[in-house]
């Protein structure tokens, strides 16, 4: 029986191995989604773009929610900032809650001893991200209409984002293996990444906690980005090196203990489906 690496090196060679594949079908999965619509392409720049109307209102109008800026806090500043971890979460919580099906609904892929399983998480993550970057357009326009400056700081985003890449490339090579032994795990993860946009900090500032709460939220890796995102694409700062070495270091090791599991337990796919 053929023998899959699982080493670190093997995670990053199969990845630059098949980088085209993956370019290729990323965008057929992207533009896919929208097949058959009249529109077309474009609701990908309509959705997040009435999302982001509806939060202005609702959080703004409605709620009269601030995030306590000050005084000179606009009305459209709560809802950009909520936006910047939405569109974090959404993220995250798009890649893990498709990771436990990747396998099962590509079971054509799996007779095929050559082609290369490990990169359907990353087809999944290059979609994702596409609809992440329309949305992030969609939110630096707004900006730019509402007189907000846009800081130079937002160039770091991918540098902030990436601990979070790795870290979500690890828990989708180990749910879409565990998701062909236990069918259950497409549920489990519906529920956890419900519960991570409530506790992590997208709705409110982790600073508007209390100190004992503060305290633990820290080691939420999820909550320590969205606030680092939006210290660089809102506030001017720069990022936190030791915390995003931290975060960083932990993605790397999610990152291959995922792939390892999944390298480990490939073999057995075919049997169960």
């Amino acid at each position: 029986m053929r023998q899959f690496s699982a080493s670190p090196v093997e995670m990053v060679a199969s990845f630059w191995r098949n980088r085209q594949l993956i370019l290729q079908m990323s965008k057929r999965e992207a533009i896919g989604r929208y097949r058959g619509s009249v529109m077309g392409l474009a609701w990908s720049f309509f959705n997040p773009l009435l999302m982001l109307v509806i939060y202005t209102f609702v959080f703004s109008v409605v709620f009269k929610a601030r995030w306590g800026l000050g005084a000179d806090e606009s009305k459209t500043d709560f809802a950009i900032i909520l936006f910047v971890g939405l569109i974090v979460h959404g993220l995250f919580a798009e890649c893990v809650n498709r990771a436990p099906g990747l396998i099962i609904t590509n079971v054509n892929y799996v007779k095929k001893v050559v082609f290369p399983l490990e990169i359907l998480p990353w087809i999944a993550f290059g979609s994702a991200l596409f609809h992440a970057i329309i949305s992030l357009i969609v939110l630096l326009l707004a900006k730019v209409v509402l007189n907000q400056h846009i800081p130079l700081t937002a160039v770091l985003l991918p540098l902030v984002l990436t601990p979070l890449v790795f870290g979500i490339m690890g828990m989708a090579w180990f749910l879409a293996a565990l998701g062909v032994y236990l069918r259950d795990v497409s549920q489990v993860a519906g529920l956890f990444t419900t519960a991570m946009l409530f506790i992590s900090a997208v709705f409110f500032p982790i600073t508007a906690l209390p100190e004992r709460f503060q305290f633990w939220l820290q080691f939420n890796p999820l909550a320590v980005i969205i606030e680092q995102s939006r210290s660089v694409l809102i506030f001017g700062q720069l990022p936190n090196l030791i915390s995003w070495s931290a975060m960083m270091g932990l993605g790397l090791v999610m990152a291959w203990v995922g792939f390892a599991w999944f390298q480990k337990t490939r073999k057995g796919f075919a049997d169960v489906l």
